[in-house]
């Protein structure tokens, strides 16, 4: 049986090779275009990682704590980025979500502060929904 699954084998690479046939031109499928662009290392050392600003709190001005990131809405063609915030509730139970500009948001190393809102404000704000997908 052995002997039979190798000469298959052999017969199916053989037949392969005589066709053209290669591991690159299977791999290859539709074209891309990429375009290659230089990143400066250090000015993307600057920035946050998502995952360490997601739970992340939110303190005002006065160093109250007024919610927390939830999730980060990522916009395409660099048309702005948001940061959806949970405002009051207990245990993520009651919270309200806000929709809030990112370039509103004063990000350090140890913590996030929107100096002009309080909770009431935020509060305020018209519910963010997520749309369905």
């Amino acid at each position: 049986m052995k002997t039979i699954t190798r000469l298959s084998s052999t017969a199916l690479l053989a037949a392969l090779v005589s066709t053209g046939w290669s591991a690159s031109a299977v791999a290859q499928g539709t074209p891309q275009s990429i375009t290659e662009k230089h990143t400066d290392v250090v000015q993307v050392a600057s920035g946050f990682r998502a995952s360490k600003l997601s739970g992340a709190p939110v303190y005002d001005r006065n160093k109250d704590k007024v919610g927390s990131v939830d999730d980060l809405i990522i916009a395409p063609n660099d048309q702005g980025s948001f940061a959806i915030l949970s405002v009051g509730g207990f245990m993520g139970m009651g919270k309200h979500l806000v929709a809030v500009p990112m370039s509103h948001l004063q990000i350090s190393k140890t913590q996030v502060v929107m100096p002009d809102v309080t909770s009431e404000s935020l509060k305020a704000m018209p519910e963010f929904k997520y749309a369905p997908d």
